[in-house]
């Protein structure tokens, strides 16, 4: 079965959130370029009006967008209820932010609207579309954990531990629905260069370009749990991974103080 076949398989339409930047945005056009239908959902109206009309004009293919802030409950409901008579076969939830700096000095709303987003709101969704592909027998998810997931990291406390979250329920639900014929994949980038570290105030010059990932990462679901993709997260992870997790921490901590925007 070739990958076309392989996204295909799992059902006629694909929902990415965090669809119209970043890595979501690679994964809306890969998907596109295997004929699928596509739902993106992102905050920025304008941006995924633009992904839209790029999309369709060059592989013909539909797109729906919405514009939706879901880090805010009613938006996870109201996505649910929207796309509910759509088969759906593969989501991608990619949507997330981060933040940087000393955690007793950032805005405890921010911190707290990236739990809801990063955490809350994945669960909110993978529940229904499990659910919805356990009827139909087949269907996929993709999760978004980080590099910085598997310890803890000082200046960027928050976001780490909520994609420790994200890596360590996509490991369990995996195992739980693998024998429903459903695919479970987390991936777990570097930085990578979108919107992400202006939201987060982060300095991204060493990040990595997102052309490519979706199709590394399409290719793996189904026979890995975890995917690193790019150099750098595969170099660092790798590397780290050996060491205590104090030690990793620290070293870490020094990554990240670097990356602070002066």
């Amino acid at each position: 079965m070739n990958l076309k076949e392989k996204i295909a398989s799992y059902g006629k339409w694909s929902l990415i959130t965090g669809g119209s930047d970043g890595i979501g945005k690679n994964f809306s056009f890969e998907l596109a370029s295997h004929g699928q239908s596509l739902i993106i959902v992102g905050r920025d109206e304008s941006k995924l009006k633009e992904v839209k009309a790029q999309i369709e004009n060059q592989y013909k293919v539909q797109v729906t967008i919405y514009a939706l802030d879901l880090s805010i409950s009613k938006n996870i409901s109201s996505l649910i209820e929207i796309t509910k008579d759509l088969d759906i076969g593969l989501v991608v939830l990619a949507a997330g932010f981060g933040s940087l700096g000393d955690f007793s000095t950032l805005n405890i709303e921010n911190e707290l609207q990236m739990i809801d987003t990063n955490c809350r709101g994945i669960v909110h969704l993978t529940h229904s579309f499990a659910n919805k592909m356990k009827i139909k027998k087949k269907g996929a998810i993709i999760l978004f954990g980080s590099l910085v997931g598997f310890q803890g990291v000082p200046w960027s406390s928050t976001y780490s531990a909520s994609k420790a979250f994200v890596q360590s329920f996509a490991e369990g639900i995996r195992a739980e629905l693998k024998s429903k014929n459903i695919d479970v994949l987390s991936v777990a980038p570097g930085p990578v260069s979108s919107g992400f570290g202006e939201r987060a105030n982060m300095n991204m010059g060493k990040a990595q370009a997102t052309k490519g990932i979706g199709r590394i990462c399409l290719k793996a679901l189904g026979n890995q749990t975890t995917i690193r993709p790019g150099f750098l997260s595969k170099f660092l992870g790798y590397s780290l991974i050996i060491l205590p997790r104090s030690i990793r921490s620290f070293i870490l901590k020094q990554i990240m103080s670097g990356m602070i925007k002066k």
